[in-house]
């Protein structure tokens, strides 16, 4: 018999899934017993499931399953463009769960943010504790970049809330100055139109790397995301300019953001490569270039940025996925 207030959670992606458990019934959730496979040695998502489910040795099937997926989901299923899985609610039930939930993993991250405690983030530039306001219409935005740029809205106000999973790192980049203005150049010589994501993403940061190197007349060294901040940390000149501009360019983005969403409650940095720049995003501009909107610095001056530390915040926001809504 299922047991009817433990739930699966999932986050998966192209390369990996990982799954974990949370008991609805807690008043805050948690993630127990998390464990990560890799989506290349099983046929499906169902069987990446039963070997978690296997693994754990669950004796009674949990009630709910509830999974983060990197993609669109339309009409409660999605399919994956770089494997073979799909996964569907309808699937999920017929595995044996009462309850399903299929949610796009920007969508639980955006989900998750709200319930973070501090040792869940560390703040870039001065903080906010947004966390004990009392109103009810602070809405949240998480941005991540990584292998692209994601970027996802909890919208709220005194009558509920609504998550927007968006397209976001496809807007169009802004450049900030004249180097800036050099790299657009650089970049829309290679690709026509130049999105956020041709920069701040593991392939953008190569890209900017690349265009600094043109706009001082020096040989590209490096060509990873790797090998940047490894020479960056080694103390070479351009690389450490490369890492410092993406941080500069991330900071002028999540304000534009803060702006277009509204989102008073905070921007949460998420993705690959935040946590691992955490101290020169804190040494960087980034926190500036956030704040320099012109007549509206005051505006985003109190709005709280934070990169995000808890190591399986898509897990939490496909179980709050499973909590009723406001």
């Amino acid at each position: 018999m299922p047991n009817s207030h433990l739930a699966v959670v999932g986050d998966v992606g192209g390369t990996h899934a990982r799954f974990g458990l949370a008991d609805l019934a807690r008043p805050v959730l948690e993630i127990e017993q998390p464990l990560t496979f890799l989506c290349a040695d099983y046929e499906s998502g169902h069987a990446a499931l039963s070997a978690y489910l296997d693994r754990l040795g669950v004796s009674a099937l949990p009630g709910a399953a509830a999974i983060a997926v990197a993609g669109p989901v339309v009409e409660g299923a999605m399919s994956f463009t770089n494997m073979s899985w799909s996964l569907s609610e309808a699937g999920l039930q017929a595995f044996g769960f009462r309850r399903a939930a299929l949610i796009n993993d920007y969508g639980a991250l955006a989900l998750a943010a709200p319930h973070l405690s501090p040792a869940d983030w560390r703040a870039i530039g001065p903080d906010r504790p947004t966390s004990d306001s009392p109103e009810p219409d602070m809405s949240v935005a998480v941005l991540g970049a990584g292998t692209g740029f994601g970027a996802s809205l909890l919208a709220r106000d005194g009558r509920g809330q609504a998550i927007v999973s968006t397209e976001g790192g496809h807007i169009a980049f802004a450049p900030g100055d004249e180097i800036e203005v050099h790299v657009l150049q650089i970049l829309a010589k290679a690709f026509g139109r130049v999105s956020i994501e041709r920069i701040l993403s593991g392939p953008g940061l190569v890209n900017l790397h690349r265009a600094l190197c043109e706009v001082s007349g020096v040989p590209m060294s490096c060509d990873s995301p790797a090998d940047i901040t490894a020479s960056a940390r080694a103390g070479e000149r351009l690389p450490m300019e490369t890492l410092e501009r993406f941080c500069a360019i991330f900071g002028a983005v999540a304000g534009d953001f803060a702006l277009s969403y509204g989102a008073r409650g905070g921007v949460y940095l998420a993705g690959g490569i935040a946590p691992r720049l955490l101290d020169i995003l804190q040494a960087s501009a980034f926190r500036s270039r956030f704040e320099d909107k012109g007549r509206f610095c005051d505006y985003v001056a109190a709005i709280p940025t934070r990169v995000v530390t808890h190591p399986y915040l898509a897990l939490l926001g496909a179980a709050y996925a499973l909590q009723p809504p406001l």
